[in-house]
């Protein structure tokens, strides 16, 4: 038998009986494997960053539209931290931030060209700045084909989990809890069995007080105000900061962080602290803990460096507490960094001949943001579906009613081809859309694509255009390209494109 080269990483020989020519990588050189450079781009409330990697991808099977996976992954650069820089309370500074990832480029050695795939994402307070999504898409059209994505604060829980390892850890223990600190939220996860079963957010993070060299007050947000006066410390920007007051700061943010992670009941400040609609639900046994965002790098005692905020201090009033806990900490395979390194591209897919198109003129549909809703076993019912829909829009952080969104709705399951199943499936469909003016792109795991497109535009009269493709394999952090319509066959190509974790 053939050694598995994956378990070597190399095959340390220039030419393979098996797979023909190598690299200097070690890997193949065929078309069944992909080299792509891969950038992502953190855009966070405090700090930002980039980070450029080489990812090599094999195909699944022998199947020329079957799906290629991640196989090794090599980073080629990582940029320094920066304070994501801000012109006011309300906007990021565009100039600034350009010519971070500008300067990055320049000191990677890499090209815009020569980046193939890529990911953008702003997270945390970052993302209800007024210019956030146009800060996004200006980095994205600076090179490479990238995917976009503001976080919020679910998808941002889902995001630090995956990038620290826990998700993975998880497949090995029963629950675990990953938490992630930046500079304006705590985002807490849930993992079991390889997924994230729950998610929360609270307004704690180190740079809700933000200071300069001498101690004067530049930032101030409103939680950070409310945690203060909470305390009897009275905040105001151009004020000085004490040492005393840092302290008593960094203590009470540790306190209420502990309450979440404890699963005590919460105060009435932590009520108006949420940022996700209710406390963890979560009240089972918890076999580890660990932590990711840029807090972490003090919790783990790695960083030292003082960023004129809350960092250090919280970092080492977490850390101090933990034993209390009762619960193992674990290591992370990233902390500031636990994010996306870019997209792995060119996992394709082809439709089923039941494809819905209202008009062949709308493809192709590209970058469109997969919102994946899970149907409920069984008979369905319109209100399973509308729950599951709303579920799988709540998880993404996604608002149906935001036409800025470029997205695709799709509802994974099994769909028995029956007159009330596809009338119930289009009914929740049709409620939760009904804000949208753009084209409805959905996507189905079930082979019902056309039976859902004529439902949806002769019965419920739908005035938006429709596109329905089936027989899809989609999921979390999944971004698609509908192709233009293989006509010989009425099928269409789809092109998923994944984020990419370091761990």
């Amino acid at each position: 038998m053939h050694d598995d080269p994956f378990e070597h990483g190399h095959f340390g020989e220039d030419e393979d009986p098996i797979f023909g020519d190598i690299a200097d990588d070690g890997f193949p050189v065929n078309p069944d494997w992909l080299r792509l450079t891969s950038v992502g781009i953190d855009i966070g409330s405090s700090t930002s960053h980039l980070m450029f990697s080489k990812l090599i991808m094999r195909r699944r099977s022998t199947e020329m539209s079957s799906a290629f996976e991640v196989v090794h992954r090599e980073v080629l650069y990582r940029s320094p931290i920066l304070l994501t820089p801000f012109i006011d309370e309300t906007t990021i500074d565009v100039e600034s931030l350009g010519a971070f990832v500008k300067e990055s480029y320049a000191e990677s050695g890499i090209a815009q060209e020569d980046v193939d795939t890529g990911a953008v994402i702003c997270t945390g307070e970052a993302v209800r700045k007024v210019n956030s999504e146009a800060i996004v898409r200006m980095l994205a059209a600076q090179g490479g084909r990238f995917v976009c994505a503001t976080a919020g604060p679910n998808l941002e829980a889902i995001l630090g989990a995956h990038g620290s390892g826990a998700v993975v850890r998880s497949m090995e223990i029963g629950a675990g809890m990953n938490v992630d600190m930046g500079g304006g939220t705590t985002k807490v996860a849930i993992v079991q069995k390889g997924e994230v079963t729950e998610t929360f957010a609270i307004s704690i993070g180190a740079r809700l007080v933000a200071w300069d060299k001498d101690d004067k007050i530049q930032r101030i947000e409103l939680p950070g105000k409310k945690i203060a006066a909470s305390v009897g410390i009275d905040l105001k920007v151009g004020n000085v900061i004490t040492q005393e007051q840092k302290e008593t700061l960094a203590e009470t943010f540790a306190d209420l962080v502990m309450k979440v992670l404890k699963r005590e009941e919460y105060t009435p400040l932590m009520m108006e602290l949420l940022v996700t609609p209710k406390p963890l639900a979560f009240a089972d046994t918890i076999d580890e803990i660990g932590f990711s965002g840029g807090v972490a790098e003090y919790v783990y005692d790695y960083d030292k460096q003082d960023y004129g905020d809350l960092g250090p201090l919280l970092g080492a009033a977490i850390r101090e507490r933990l034993p209390s806990l009762g619960v193992p900490l674990v290591g992370s395979s990233e902390r500031i960094r636990a994010t996306v390194i870019g997209a792995s591209q060119y996992t394709v897919q082809v439709s089923t001949s039941t494809v819905y198109v209202s008009d062949p003129a709308l493809l192709p549909q590209l970058d469109l943001q997969v919102v994946p809703a899970q149907l409920p076993t069984g008979d369905l019912t319109k209100k399973g579906v509308a729950d599951a829909i709303a579920h799988g829009f709540e998880r993404m952080d996604i608002d149906p009613k935001d036409l800025d969104r470029p997205m695709v709705l799709a509802l994974l399951g099994s769909v028995v081809p029956t007159y009330d199943s596809i009338k119930m499936l289009c009914d929740a469909i049709a409620d939760a859309l009904k804000h949208r003016t753009d084209v409805w792109n959905i996507i189905l795991s079930a082979d019902v694509a056309g039976l859902v497109g004529s439902m949806l535009k002769r019965e419920h009269k739908v005035k938006p255009e429709v596109i329905v493709v089936d027989a899809i394999t989609v999921g979390d952090f999944n971004f698609v390209d509908l192709g233009q319509a293989i006509e010989a066959v009425e099928a269409i190509p789809v092109v998923v494109k994944s984020l990419v974790f370091e761990g």
